[in-house]
């Protein structure tokens, strides 16, 4: 075998080997993008069982509940103070719509479960 051919193998052999490596850098990116979308999921479902558990059992929380739902309903009492002072400033202001408003933090279901969704994600 010449020089020539001898250096042509072993160039085939590198860009091969490159390709195999590219592709084996490019699923563990897709792994870690599917692991990441999985994670966002769970820290979702961890939302919903705490909205669920706090309408459910808020105002009579187990031990281990009872400091966090304190914080919510001590949050919310604030919340609400704020959206009422705030609304008498506009009386006194007559002042029709508010510049900037935050948005209203979604309501818990009163009694209801929510319905088993299917394995699609949620937006």
């Amino acid at each position: 075998m010449s020089l020539f051919d001898t250096l042509k193998e072993r160039a085939t052999d590198l860009a091969q080997s490159g390709v195999a490596k590219s592709k084996e850098l490019a699923e563990i990116g897709k792994l870690k993008l599917d692991n990441a979308a999985e994670e966002d999921a769970i820290k979702k479902a961890y939302i919903e069982i705490g909205k669920l558990y706090y309408a459910e059992r808020g105002m009579t929380p187990e031990p281990a509940y009872s400091a966090l739902c304190e914080k919510i309903t001590a949050s919310k009492a604030v919340i609400e103070a704020n959206n009422a002072r705030a609304d008498e400033i506009r009386a006194a202001s007559n002042i029709e719509e508010p510049v900037v408003e935050a948005e209203a933090p979604a309501k818990a279901p009163a009694e209801e479960p929510a319905a088993p969704q299917d394995d699609q994600p949620q937006e």
